[in-house]
């Protein structure tokens, strides 16, 4: 850690595909910034496409993706880097993995009802579902499980994505000003 920098932390943005994670990744990296954090955001598009530039999403691979993600999120917390994680991981154990090897860690489940989700979805996602071109949609073909104790939860139904990463930040502040504890 340089002296008069504050120590880097991890935050893992998950929920539903079409949630508004992004967005509010993209309202909070430059609050975090403008605290002085040296920022990385890992989304899990822009990594799946050097891991698994031809992914199948089976379970092994989401297994050995979502490891890779949280060793990567894990060295550059550990070199002084803020890490955002813009990823769904569906399942509980990829964030609880993540949470192990990144001890200054904050969750945060981005809820969204699933039929605002299939609105919202630019990407096509839950469309290719329904088609029957992906079988593996969270929240659709595949379960979602939601953080049972995320340090904080968002709704993007009630909140814009600005005033979600206001919430956010105002987390990061109590949980990692000087003097505070984990």
């Amino acid at each position: 850690m340089t002296i008069g920098h504050p120590p880097s932390f991890a935050i893992w943005i998950t929920g539903l595909p079409a949630s508004g994670k992004s967005t509010i990744v993209a309202a909070l990296t430059p609050q975090l910034e403008g605290l002085g954090c040296s920022v990385e955001v890992l989304e899990s598009d822009a990594v799946r496409r050097v891991l698994t530039p031809m992914p199948t999403y089976s379970q092994a691979e989401r297994d050995l993706f979502y490891r890779a993600l949280a060793f990567m999120g894990a060295r550059l917390v550990a070199h002084g880097v803020t890490v955002i994680f813009d990823a769904t991981a569906s399942r509980r154990a990829y964030r609880d993995f993540a949470r192990t090897v990144i001890p200054r860690f904050i969750e945060v489940a981005v809820e969204c009802p699933l039929g605002t989700c299939m609105q919202r979805d630019n990407k096509g996602t839950y469309q290719r579902g329904q088609r029957g071109e992906s079988s593996t949609v969270p929240g659709l073909q595949e379960p979602y499980e939601a953080p049972l104790t995320p340090e904080l939860k968002v709704g993007t139904t009630q909140l814009s994505p600005k005033e979600a990463a206001e919430k956010i930040l105002e987390l990061v502040k109590v949980k990692f000003s000087p003097g505070s504890t984990l």
